[in-house]
This record gives structure tokens, C-alpha cells and sequence, in this order.
């Protein structure tokens, strides 16, 4: 009897599963996924007011603890006194205190007074008066307790506002930019469609497993304020040949250790399109994304993967069901700042007013004097930015110059330095279990060290300052991108420091900051450093240069 040849190919290993939905891998391949399965995060709520808030802090589930309730915006914060350096060698719950970080979601950053009042209250009430505007336009308190977290939901949502998909594997708060409908020059009004995407899937149990996080910016703002290029879906208002406002698609974006910019799919999606072409984004991500390692679940690894012409084959085939048009790249952004700090007219002959809290920490007494100044001037609206600033609206002609007035003696900057203007700083030590070092402190401190230094320089120039390697605070796309780490000083001694990131930029040149082999600071050698470099730029750049296109052929002793 002849024995059957092998097949040549004996040693070749089926390639494994990335534990895409779509392709038949429904079973969970890591404990996160596994704990999806089990429950949906949102099922979370119901125990935290019936058993969690009666009983405490020691009754919560772990799976629920270091998971679940992220899906309402709760993070349980760091314990305090534990340094950088134990940072990634111990367990979860060696790290939690018994207080929550929470997180307020503000879809579009839009703020009534009303709403603003009910943040500070809760603040002042159950935060220690501890309240963060951050990058994504949300609003954040910490030392909330377990048992306080039933009234805080129930002040959010007598007001409209809610915790629902702030953090965990969800569709996140939607950026909008805050001028949306009375900004003179925005190609159309993002408010309708933020609202519609909001309404259609936020809560929604079909969309709360998704393989990580989700993030999705819509606007029409002229100068690209909610950085679409490092959204996972972004709709970016433009104007197609036949003059029809709607929207460029954009999808993707994502930073963090594996920094990738979107890409335009290049279609034109009409205002009607937009909660279902959203849909099919979002569709595709939980069908198709990769649900095996966390660190390679986000869309834009498969993106990556694919490229857009599959991308927007599937789209169109398996989730719309018809094609959606070619459409025209968004213009070249306004203006060399995307933050909306100053004082600027709006279309209905009233002015809005941006300012500047230091790199966005503020508090519940604060946001009340913030909410009182708005209303002594005739404002019912104050919202939030992508650069961790605010924005009072609707302030009549007559009233700018007292409002601006009181904003400043609040130490509120309407004309902030350079450096109050664009430095960013993400939770940093103080309070986030990931963190390796203190960020809003030593940027602080920074602050008011360049400002005192460097007096006169005024060319736009963003510092971002970052924890840790996740990139909250956008590092890689900032001129001066600094990540945390632990580092040795010159007395050979291990202290907070920073990596250093050069010359990163979105808008027209996008790219990632240049890393200069071996480029660390301490903390306190920051404004030596920054100082310097800030120097070489003034004195070596061309007329109308930048300081990332400067980063990019500087020699790299001028970087050092």
C-alpha cells in the first residue's frame, strides 16, 4: 500500500484569527473581549444604583470596577503616593483608590449656563472642587465616591447632559466645533448631525461592544478645529462643484503608541447621509476590527490594512447599499491656530469671546464664575474646545469689552501669551493609574517660566505634555511633544522627565514630531530647554516659516 504524499506545505500554520465578527470569530481571545461577552457595559448602571452606591466601594464587582463602568465615564483614580517607577509593575488593584475619576460628556462642546452651573455643582459637592476641560471637549471631576454617583447622574440628566459611552469600548463623545451656526465663515452647521448621530446610536446595545475605543469629530469649521485627521471617523464640511454644502469622509486617525493619520475615503456624504454613513463606519469597526490584541483592535490598524478603496467597497456595498459620490478635499484651514481664543464677531453682529484657563484646570467655584461672567453679559452659552479652552457666545458689542475685563482679572486669558495660549497637558500622576509622571503642575510651571523668559515671542508654537506613552495630550502632533518617562539626572539620580517630540503638525504639512536620537529633559530642565530651542527658531527661521517646518532641516545640535 503506497502512503499518501504529505502536502508540501506540512509546516505552514494556518494563519491565526484577528477575531473579526464578520469572518466568524465570535469567541473571545483576551479577558477584555470575554468580558464584553459576558455583560454589556451599559447593564453596568443599574447595578451601581442598586447595589454598588448602597453598599460601597468593597461590593464592586472587579470585572465591573476595572471595566464596565467605564462605559458611564468612571475610572477609579490613582492611589496617591505611588511613583512613576511602579507604574507598570503593579496589579490593577494595588494602583485604584476608592475614587472615581468622572467624565462628563459634551457632545459638539455645547453648554448652556444651566448645564455649566449643574457641573460646578456636582464638583463642589462630590469633586473637591476638581474639574478638567479636556481635549476632547468633555469636562472631568475626580474623587467622586461610589455612593454619590447615582445624584450626579441624576443632576447631568436633569440638565441633558450624561456620563453614557464617556470612556470603555464605545462610540465616544462626538467633537463638533463650538462657533457651530454662528461662525460667518464655516462651510455649514455640524449641531443637526452631531445631534441625529447621537440620538441614533449612543446607548445603543448594538453599538456599546465595539473592538476599543471610537472617536468621530463633525464640522464645517473653516479652520479645522476638531483635528479630523486623528479621529477614527471625521466628517469635514466642504462644498462640492455643484455648491452643495455636505461633507469630506475621513477615517482611521488614531495616535497613542502607534500613531497613524486618517485618510480620506474621498466621497461626498450630503447632510441626509450623515447618521447613515456614520452607521456603516461604525458597523464596519465592530464587524471587521481586530478583537484579538488590544493593542492593534483600533480602526485604524485595519484601515491600515485594507486601504480605502476596500474600505469604501464595503461601505457602500455591505452597509449602505448604494455609492456615494466622489466629493472634493476640505479646503486649506483658517488661520495658524485652531482654538478659537480671542475675541471675534459672529455672524448676527454679536461677538463670542475664547479664553484660556491654564492647560484647561479649572473648578466648581470656576465654572460658576465663568457662568456667572457669561450671564451678566447677556451670554446663555459657554463651550468647550478641542485645546482644552472655552468659548462664551452671543456677547453684545456694547458688553465685550467688561466681559473680557472680568475673564482676565479671573485670570481667564482672552489675549493669552503664546505659551498659555497652546501648552496642553493631559491628568498626568496626580490622578491617572497610567501616568509615569506629574504634567499639569510642571506644565504650569512651564507656563509661567517661558512667559517671564521670552516675553516677546508671539509665533504660534503648541507644547503638549503627556503622562505617559498613550498620547492624551496629542504629543506627536505638536511643535514640542513631550512624553513622560523616568529619567537620570546629572546627579545620577532616576526623576520625572520627558522624551522629547519636534516639529509635529496637522492641517495642510500633517506629520509626526522628528525624535532626536537620545533627546530627554528632567522636569526641571524643561525651560532651560524649551527656552532654548525657541531661541535657535527665532533666530534661524525664514520669513513665514514654521516652527515644524524649521524642526525639519534644522541641523540637530540647534534641536538640542
Amino acid at each position: 500500500m503506497t502512503t499518501p504524499a504529505r502536502p508540501a506545505n506540512r509546516h505552514h500554520k494556518r494563519p491565526r484569527g484577528e477575531g473579526q465578527w464578520a469572518l466568524g470569530y465570535r469567541e473571545p481571545l483576551n479577558k477584555n473581549e470575554e468580558n464584553k461577552k459576558n455583560d454589556d457595559g451599559l447593564n453596568v448602571r443599574q447595578r451601581i444604583i442598586d447595589i454598588y452606591s448602597k453598599h460601597g466601594f468593597d461590593s464592586i464587582d472587579p470585572a465591573d470596577l476595572r471595566g464596565r463602568m467605564r462605559w458611564y465615564g468612571l475610572y477609579t483614580q490613582r492611589r496617591p503616593g505611588i511613583d512613576g517607577g511602579k507604574t507598570a509593575i503593579l496589579e490593577p488593584e494595588e494602583l485604584d483608590d476608592r475614587y472615581f475619576m468622572l467624565r462628563v460628556r459634551i457632545d459638539g462642546g455645547r453648554l448652556d449656563l444651566r448645564q455649566l452651573r449643574a457641573i460646578a455643582d456636582i464638583s463642589n459637592l462630590y469633586g473637591r472642587g476638581t474639574a478638567d476641560v479636556t481635549d476632547r471637549q468633555n469636562i472631568q471631576l475626580h474623587w467622586i465616591e461610589i455612593e454619590s454617583v447615582p445624584d450626579v447622574w441624576e443632576r447631568l440628566e436633569a440638565v441633558g447632559l450624561s456620563t453614557t459611552e464617556a470612556c470603555g469600548d464605545t462610540p465616544r463623545v462626538i467633537l463638533g466645533c463650538p462657533l457651530a451656526g454662528i461662525d460667518a465663515g464655516e462651510v455649514l452647521d455640524g449641531t443637526p448631525h452631531i445631534r441625529e448621530i447621537h440620538d441614533a446610536y449612543i446607548g445603543d446595545p448594538a453599538y456599546s461592544n465595539l473592538p476599543r475605543k471610537f472617536k468621530t469629530a463633525v464640522s464645517g469649521c473653516p479652520a479645522h478645529c476638531t483635528v479630523h485627521e486623528i479621529n477614527d471617523v471625521a466628517f469635514v464640511g466642504v462644498v462640492n462643484e455643484r455648491g452643495e454644502a455636505g461633507y469630506d469622509l475621513w477615517v482611521g486617525g488614531g495616535l497613542s503608541t502607534n500613531p497613524m493619520l486618517a485618510k480620506r475615503l474621498g466621497v461626498f456624504v450630503t447632510p441626509e447621509q450623515v447618521s447613515a454613513v456614520y452607521g456603516g463606519v461604525i458597523g464596519i469597526f465592530r464587524d471587521y476590527g481586530y478583537r484579538r490584541l488590544r493593542h492593534r483592535a483600533r480602526l485604524k490598524f485595519l484601515v491600515s490594512d485594507w486601504g480605502v478603496e476596500r474600505f469604501r467597497e464595503v461601505l457602500q456595498t455591505e452597509y449602505l447599499g448604494y455609492a456615494l459620490p466622489d466629493g472634493p478635499a476640505p479646503e486649506t484651514p483658517r488661520g495658524g491656530r485652531r482654538d478659537h481664543v480671542g475675541v471675534f464677531p459672529q455672524r448676527d453682529g454679536n461677538f463670542y469671546v475664547g479664553f484660556a484657563p491654564r492647560v484647561g484646570r479649572l473648578s466648581g467655584d470656576t465654572l460658576h464664575l465663568i457662568a456667572d461672567i457669561a450671564e451678566r453679559h447677556g451670554s446663555d452659552r459657554v463651550h468647550t474646545t478641542v485645546e482644552q479652552k472655552m468659548v462664551i457666545l452671543d456677547v453684545a458689542p456694547d458688553r465685550v469689552d467688561s466681559l473680557v475685563a472680568e475673564l482676565e482679572a479671573a485670570d481667564l486669558r482672552v489675549n493669552p501669551s503664546t505659551f498659555r495660549r497652546q501648552t496642553m497637558a493631559c491628568t498626568g500622576i496626580e490622578f491617572c493609574k497610567l501616568a509615569i509622571v506629574e504634567t499639569k503642575a510642571v506644565a504650569s510651571d512651564l507656563i509661567d517660566e517661558l512667559e517671564r523668559r521670552l516675553p516677546d515671542f508671539t509665533e504660534p508654537l503648541t507644547i503638549n505634555v503627556n503622562g505617559c506613552p498613550n498620547s492624551c495630550a496629542r504629543i506627536q502632533v505638536a511643535d514640542i511633544g513631550l512624553k513622560g518617562q523616568l529619567v537620570v539626572n546629572d546627579a545620577g539620580e532616576q526623576v520625572e522627565g520627558f522624551q522629547i517630540h519636534l516639529g509635529g503638525s496637522l492641517g495642510v504639512d500633517a506629520g509626526f514630531g522628528r525624535k532626536v536620537r537620545g533627546l530627554k529633559a528632567t522636569a526641571a530642565e524643561l525651560p532651560d530647554y524649551v527656552e532654548r530651542v525657541a531661541r535657535n527658531f527665532t533666530k534661524q527661521r525664514d520669513e513665514g516659516e514654521t516652527f515644524s517646518e524649521w524642526v525639519r532641516r534644522a541641523d540637530e545640535a540647534d534641536l538640542k
